[in-house]
């Protein structure tokens, strides 16, 4: 019977910091005492194992002799005497060793946790193994998945080493498996915290574990905020795509807001299932963009997000057939639009040559749209901002994103670091 990889990493831990019985000096002590007794004829029976009370020693010696026999059974047998007949910190740490000895020998994961939590409890381990002992106790109650075992343990890590990322996270990850979230997430956060105060970058993982119990929590700023906190550190595509998705579903947004929010997920590449591609089609379409479902539907195709023959191909067909005539209208429509003392003329034409990629000339109308009455500055500032993001100017992007307020706000942060990392 071969031993688990992670009892095998538990011995060797113990062995290194001399946990475990060696017999050759201690066997050789009895035996001298043995002789010692019977030349002075006092020879009275059983050995005595040092440091003993009489009863102390008639609890504890059929084990020790049982370990050193290498009988398991035997040794198996006299645990439950030799703990109850242990009174001093230092004999309750010896059945301990001797328990750890057993279990190794009879290749029994639990008897060794048993073992261990016997030696830390004892009150008689040497200061320098306790560390040691506490770690190798965590593990096994995690091997075990006895989170409120592993508990106690890790926190007093924790008390001696409170930066140590690794135990941080250990043990906020046994705090969610005891449902304690709001435990869990301050410790995530304590993790993150002293990951960045290091100088070093906290791992991926730990801002999505944070993340998720926010999350699960139904924190939505929180949420948001720490979405885009992951985006910073690790900008990837999944990570761009969950961070949309967490805000699309945690705010209250209207259609003119959600059709944005599909927009920049197009742009950063965040756009994954046919679903994504048809839904955002279906709702340019009813905008009357033919122009920007075209766009979107072939970048789809391209992508090979987007079967041949699959629910896209009608709206595919139908923006087709609008695109010509469409486009071929945009430039007798600007001067009436600009003309127009209402604001629907001439958003309504600059969201026009933005779904065709005429971001610029869209920019030089949205700049229009803020005069008219009737404007919502702060929808049109984000088509602004999308426009001039698109058009390469950046710092005249931040500063239409910098001037939303209210709901779009969000909206307008992921464009925000969405320009971070573009050329100045």
């Amino acid at each position: 019977m071969k031993m688990p990889k992670t009892t095998i990493a538990v011995a060797a831990a113990l062995v290194a910091a001399g946990a475990f019985v060696q017999f050759s000096a201690d066997a050789q002590g009895l035996k001298m005492r043995d002789r010692e007794k019977q030349e002075r004829g006092k020879a009275q029976g059983q050995p005595r194992l040092p440091n003993t009370t009489r009863a102390e020693n008639e609890a504890i010696l059929p084990l020790y002799q049982a370990v050193q026999a290498q009988d398991w059974t035997a040794a198996r047998a006299a645990v439950p005497a030799a703990q109850a007949g242990a009174e001093s910190p230092a004999n309750r740490y010896l059945v301990g060793q001797l328990m750890l000895n057993t279990g190794r020998g009879a290749e029994d994961a639990r008897l060794q946790a048993q073992a261990v939590d016997q030696m830390v409890a004892s009150g008689g381990a040497p200061a320098e193994q306790i560390g040691t002992l506490l770690n190798v106790q965590a593990d096994l109650a995690i091997q075990a998945q006895n989170w409120a075992a592993a508990e106690a343990p890790l926190t007093r890590l924790l008390a001696s080493d409170p930066n140590n990322v690794q135990r941080i996270t250990t043990l906020a990850q046994v705090k969610l498996r005891l449902n304690r979230g709001d435990e869990a997430q301050a410790l995530f956060q304590r993790a993150l915290d002293a990951s960045t105060a290091s100088g070093q970058a906290a791992p991926e993982d730990l801002y999505r574990r944070l993340l998720a119990t926010a999350y699960e929590a139904r924190q939505p700023r929180q949420s948001i905020d720490l979405s885009r906190q992951l985006v910073r550190a690790y900008p990837n595509t999944t990570n761009w795509r969950d961070a949309l998705l967490i805000y699309r579903q945690l705010s209250n947004i209207d259609g003119a807001l959600d059709l944005d929010s599909r927009r920049l997920m197009r742009v950063v590449g965040a756009l994954e299932s046919e679903a994504d591609y048809v839904e955002f089609a279906d709702q340019l379409s009813r905008a009357g963009l033919p122009g920007e479902v075209k766009a979107v539907l072939d970048d789809g195709v391209a992508r090979g997000k987007l079967p041949a023959g699959g629910p896209h191909a009608e709206l595919l067909t139908r923006a087709n057939g609008l695109v010509a005539e469409d486009r071929a209208g945009l430039a007798g429509q600007r001067a009436a639009a600009l003309a127009s003392a209402e604001v629907r003329p001439v958003l309504g034409l600059a969201d026009a040559l933005a779904s065709y990629g005429q971001f610029a000339e869209a920019a030089e109308l949205y700049r229009a749209a803020l005069g008219k009455s009737g404007a919502d500055a702060n929808l049109i500032n984000t088509r602004l901002g999308a426009a001039l993001a698109q058009a390469g100017q950046r710092a005249e992007a931040e500063a239409a994103f910098r001037a939303i307020s209210g709901p779009r706000a969000e909206l307008a942060a992921f464009w925000l670091l969405w320009l971070e990392r573009r050329p100045g």
